[in-house]
């Protein structure tokens, strides 16, 4: 089997529910295969209800799969269940600590759970909050911490018995942006420097972006996508460039130009905006202005962008993830 500590085929759920009075079958996740070798980081993109939660809680073993199997760790999820929680580490998106008890304490309880010695536990867990930039803070109660502190806090209790693999769920929602790119520091430096495997759901394309080896997108129940962020790019069509005219009078003929270089595609009119995909926009652009400064047409401002995972996910799914 290699050494795939997540190895899923046909992974499936559906959800028996009621719509008024007929019985209905809801299909959240139709038939997944995945594959997460050991020390890589993957992130696991999807819009919410497409079932990426769902997914996830069936890896972790908190919803038995209606259909298809996987392994997670080496373990069945189905049959050893308890081995596979053993095994990983999970940080829940709404967290695990109580607000009352004393973050070292929540610590020290949670790997002696896991069968680990208090002195032990101790030790780990003082490790973790010097690793974690916690310093200081293993007498202080949750409640009293900041935000980033206490889902540094999350990731400590995720970790303390030492697990192979590591699921962030959504680790960064509701931080502010100097807290998440703090966190994205310790998410690599699991990998980094201990040699941890994560599966990282996010809704944030460039934590995503940022952090993974892999990216898996999951839409409507069925992964769309998994490669490398670069090469899910380099499928888009192109640049996107971007131009702003003076006025909308001659928006129709800047169009046309832009529209009859080799390869443009998508091309648009909105207001005074003028905009297209082009492969290598960069080559292209210097003889548009040429071709529009003769014919009189004055811009205000243009925009070249290379493709983000957001046009990777409009090309896939037919909408923005950031709408989703």
């Amino acid at each position: 089997m290699g050494d795939d500590l997540i190895h899923a085929r046909g992974l499936a759920q559906t959800f028996h529910t009621k719509r008024g009075r007929e019985k209905v079958d809801v299909q959240a996740v139709r038939g997944v295969d995945i594959d997460v070798e050991e020390g890589e980081i993957v992130g696991f993109l999807g819009p919410n209800g497409a079932g990426k939660t769902t997914t996830l809680r069936m890896l972790t073993t908190l919803l038995k799969p209606t259909a298809g199997t996987a392994t997670v760790a080496g373990y069945d999820v189905a049959t050893e269940p308890i081995k596979v929680r053993q095994s990983i580490g999970y940080v829940s998106q709404s967290g695990s600590t109580s607000g009352e008890a004393r973050a070292g304490e929540e610590i020290m309880d949670h790997g002696m759970l896991y069968g680990i010695s208090q002195k032990q536990a101790e030790q780990r867990g003082r490790e973790l909050f010097e690793q974690l930039n916690l310093d200081g803070m293993w007498n202080r109660k949750p409640k009293t911490m900041s935000g980033g502190q206490r889902r540094r806090l999350d990731i400590a209790m995720g970790l303390t018995h030492d697990p192979k693999l590591v699921f962030l769920d959504e680790p960064t929602t509701g931080l502010d942006p100097q807290a998440r790119a703090n966190l994205w520091t310790h998410i690599s430096d699991l990998r980094t420097h201990r040699g941890s495997t994560v599966f990282l759901t996010t809704h944030y394309l460039d934590e995503a972006d940022a952090l993974s080896d892999r990216i898996l997108i999951i839409d409507d129940g069925e992964i769309v996508a998994a490669d490398t962020a670069d090469n899910l790019k380099s499928n888009v069509a192109g640049d996107l460039l971007e131009l702003e005219l003076k006025d909308n009078a001659r928006t129709t003929t800047t169009a046309e130009k832009l529209g009859s270089i080799p390869g443009a595609t998508d091309v648009e009119v909105d207001g005074v905006d003028v905009r297209g995909r082009l492969r290598n926009a960069g080559t292209a652009v210097p003889g548009l202005l040429r071709d529009l400064d003769r014919a009189g047409i004055e811009l205000v401002s243009i925009e070249v962008r290379r493709p983000t995972l957001d046009d990777v996910f409009l090309n896939l799914t037919g909408r923005s993830l950031r709408e989703a």
